[in-house]
């Protein structure tokens, strides 16, 4: 274990106590490998949500908890929030996309996913093309301005405007369809644009035409719908694009043409086909748990308040469509290491010597891989009962195969937990770098979202790019990432892994610790929309 100098450890007199490392607890490299071993074996089958493998992962869980000594925080007193998961299927191959007279079939030149609520659906409208289909006026955004959707599709350019921040950029293209309802509108259409395609191919998304969607179920017995008023959608490329665009006021070539150039605004206009979207769904019920457990905090004030340290524990399962021998996703670094780090620092919390004065909440969280579903369900019933979450970590594929030297924490310029991590890496004499991929949004990608969307500060941490790191990654991403190959023959690095966690443990700790909650910055753009009326820090001085 390495130590920090006098003079170092005088520079961080202003934080909380426990990121001492002179009291820091010893981490496993041997603990690390034993939990990632177990959870990335093929007896788990690939621990998909709603199978017996994730059931498997989940009693594993649940069994390290209890062994360390922390309280149940699932339902009626278990280790389990049980979310239900409702899955949603295609009936059959006959569902269409008729577009001025002309029938598109799906995973050809249209894609289009079963209903979430309806068993039968013919919806036919006119249709408005509406630029990106974005409104956010502080950046020059207001797509719909001037236009009357009511009672139509709306047809939006894939992505959005180059130029904008990339994690705000990433948050309202998730928005488009609450746009659109907000403005009357009964169906979306995404028009595919060069940029779109050049990150996800065309090819790479029609393998998913069959693909089952999913969605959690409230108390109320209601499939959750982020916006229920848009009752069908489609994506369309190729011919099915000219074809939307037949006798526009603009080609649909100029359109895309524009859509390519920094800062661009394409201005919408009415076009004159109709669509209209044909399909059958059917839909079944499965439960999957979230695995929950408590280390109460030791501050009478503090105690009810939550510091959420979390990951996901489930994969993508069995393909048995698959060529070759091997068809689990044994999802090992994905996210077998996440979970394993997360039990790890558990470990440290219970035998550090000194309870954190806030209460730590541990979530190994279900179905990440078909939306973020767990993690969403449980930022909306949050467990225990009476308990506020004020800051969130979340550990998602850290890459594990090198001796890290600095970490990326995704988030980290939008909320005081930013020198947090700073701070708690020094300590391990690791930097804190900044987003190294800003174009793929990764802020809004993982589970720790769904809590920012309710309000909560939270950062996403991952091993970084300096030194070995972006070859590691990269290397990871191209050859492993959502592959079979992701297991355990991958060359992890078990010391690097207990190494993560001790940062991680350093990080919950001064969170749990410190006097004053997580804030977020008062310029950040999740801060002002999603916590109007909290109380926020200033904001930090621009870098020149």
């Amino acid at each position: 274990m390495r130590f920090v100098t006098g003079a170092a450890l005088a520079a961080l007199s202003f934080a909380a106590p426990a990121l001492s490392q002179n009291s820091t607890p010893v981490f496993s490299p041997d603990r690390v490998r034993a939990h990632v071993e177990f959870l990335a074996d093929d007896l788990l089958e690939g621990r998909n949500a709603g199978t017996r493998g994730y059931d498997l992962a989940a009693k594993y869980v649940a069994s390290q908890y209890q062994s360390l000594g922390l309280k149940p925080a699932g339902a009626d007193g278990g280790w389990y929030q049980q979310v239900p998961l409702q899955k949603s299927s295609l009936a059959d191959t006959n569902g269409s996309v008729t577009i001025g007279g002309k029938s598109f079939r799906n995973g050809v030149d249209v894609l289009f996913s079963p209903s979430a609520r309806e068993a039968a659906q013919s919806l036919e409208a006119p249709v408005v093309f509406v630029g990106f289909g974005l409104v956010a006026p502080e950046h020059g955004l207001d797509d719909y301005k001037g236009l009357n959707v009511k009672g139509k599709y709306v047809a939006f350019l894939s992505g959005f405007p180059k130029g904008l921040p990339s994690d705000i950029a990433a948050h309202l293209a998730s928005e488009k369809a609450k746009f659109a309802q907000a403005h009357g509108a009964i169906g979306t259409i995404s028009v595919m644009t060069p940029t779109s395609l050049k990150a996800f191919s065309w090819e790479r998304r029609a393998a998913y035409a069959d693909a089952d969607s999913y969605t959690w179920v409230a108390p109320d017995g209601k499939a959750h719908v982020e916006a229920p008023g848009i009752q069908a959608g489609a994506a369309l490329h190729g011919p099915a694009m000219e074809a939307l665009f037949a006798g526009a006021p603009r080609s649909l070539k100029s359109v895309l043409a524009e859509a390519e150039k920094n800062g661009a605004r394409p201005k919408g206009f009415a076009l004159k086909p109709t669509v209209k979207i044909e399909r059958r769904s059917v839909k079944s019920i499965v439960n999957s748990p979230n695995v929950l457990a408590v280390l109460p905090g030791s501050d009478p004030a503090l105690k009810d308040e939550y510091v959420v340290l979390m990951g996901h524990l489930d994969h993508d399962g069995v393909d048995e469509t698959l060529a070759g021998a091997d068809k689990i996703y044994n999802g090992a670094m994905d996210n077998a290491a996440g979970i394993s780090t997360m039990l790890e620092v558990a470990h440290a919390m219970v035998n550090s010597g000194t309870k954190p004065k806030r209460s730590i909440l541990f979530a190994a969280v279900t179905a990440e891989e078909d939306g973020l579903l767990g993690a969403d369900y449980l930022a909306r019933y949050p467990l225990p009962k009476g308990g506020k979450v004020v800051g969130v970590v979340n550990l998602d594929m850290p890459v594990l195969t090198y001796d890290f030297t600095d970490v990326i924490a995704f988030g980290a310029e939008h909320s005081t937990l930013g020198p947090i991590v700073e701070r708690a890496a020094g300590l391990d004499r690791v930097t804190l770098s900044p987003d190294p991929i800003p174009e793929q949004g990764v802020f809004t990608r993982s589970d720790h979202y769904m809590f920012v969307r309710q309000g909560v500060p939270s950062v996403f941490l991952v091993t970084g790019y300096a030194g070995a790191g972006k070859k590691a990654n990269d290397d990871f991403e191209a050859n492993h990432y959502h592959q079979v190959s992701d297991d355990l023959k991958v060359p992890f690095d078990w010391k690097a892994g207990a190494k993560f966690a001790r940062i991680n443990y350093l990080i919950a700790r001064e969170i749990a610790d410190t006097p004053e909650a997580p804030r977020w910055y008062a310029d950040s753009f999740f801060g002002k929309i999603f916590a109007k009326d909290q109380p926020k820090a200033p904001a930090l001085a621009k870098k020149k």
